[in-house]
């Protein structure tokens, strides 16, 4: 099943926690992961956080400060991030295609801004505010539950069915035969659900498989696929697994 790693953590820097735990039974259709991330006290120098892009849309809410909080997701290349001196973060991950992008529009890159939605993520992310990530778990479950109530995350047949054929597949084609679908229809409603054209989701799905220690056979050669994953990541595979645990 697919396992995306969604960032790229500085070796060097050990006074950094990122935790991950998975969401209960009912929403693992839904959500992939819960995130945490934070220092513990200041560190020396700024940290740069490499995020990889992974189909997936997430809710970033920001500890620090509690207006800032959002959707976002990546295009079909990573980005680093500037993440300063001092942090805490805690986001949903939800599955590539579940949310609903016509309901509500993501941003593309880092949640930097105070929430002007009508979501009641600030709420949220105040509640969430001087607990234990242990305790806040229940808090994004339940938001994860309304969300669904409300029709702004479903389950999505078309990408569950690629995500659970990945190693069946090798072009678009096999994609979209995988999905029951025409290539025209996969185009619409994979762009439609995912924000991504068939290419890119399948550029994606192939650096995910790579990131975790997946054959490259999906690629022509060596030397396609790194240039494809340094034209993904910025990075050659030697370089990026030298500089950044995933």
């Amino acid at each position: 099943m697919y396992d995306p790693k969604g960032n790229g953590r500085q070796r060097a820097v050990q006074a950094v926690q990122f935790v991950e735990a998975e969401p209960p039974s009912h929403l693992r259709g839904i959500v992939h992961r819960f995130l945490e991330l934070r220092t513990d006290g200041a560190l020396s120098e700024d940290y740069r956080f490499h995020a990889l892009p992974d189909a997936c849309v997430y809710i970033v809410f920001d500890q620090r400060s509690r207006n800032v909080t959002g959707v976002s997701k990546l295009r079909a290349e990573s980005v680093e991030f500037n993440l300063g001196r001092s942090f805490h973060y805690v986001n949903i991950r939800f599955l590539p295609g579940v949310w609903q992008l016509s309901r509500e529009p993501v941003s593309h890159g880092m949640v930097d801004m105070p929430y002007a939605g009508d979501l009641p993520l600030v709420d949220i992310n105040h509640d969430l505010s001087g607990r234990s990530f242990a305790e806040q778990q229940p808090i994004l479950s339940g938001l994860v539950e309304e969300l669904m109530e409300s029709g702004l995350v479903a389950a999505n047949p078309m990408t569950e069915k690629i995500l659970q054929s990945l190693d069946e597949i090798h072009s678009v084609a096999d994609m979209a035969a995988v999905s029951d679908l025409s290539p025209r229809q996969l185009q619409r409603r994979l762009k439609r659900t995912t924000g991504f054209a068939p290419h890119d989701f399948l550029k994606v799905l192939r650096l995910q498989e790579a990131l975790n220690g997946k054959d490259t056979w999906s690629y022509a050669d060596q030397s396609h696929f790194i240039h494809s994953f340094r034209k993904a990541t910025g990075y050659t595979p030697g370089r990026y697994s030298r500089k950044f645990d995933v």
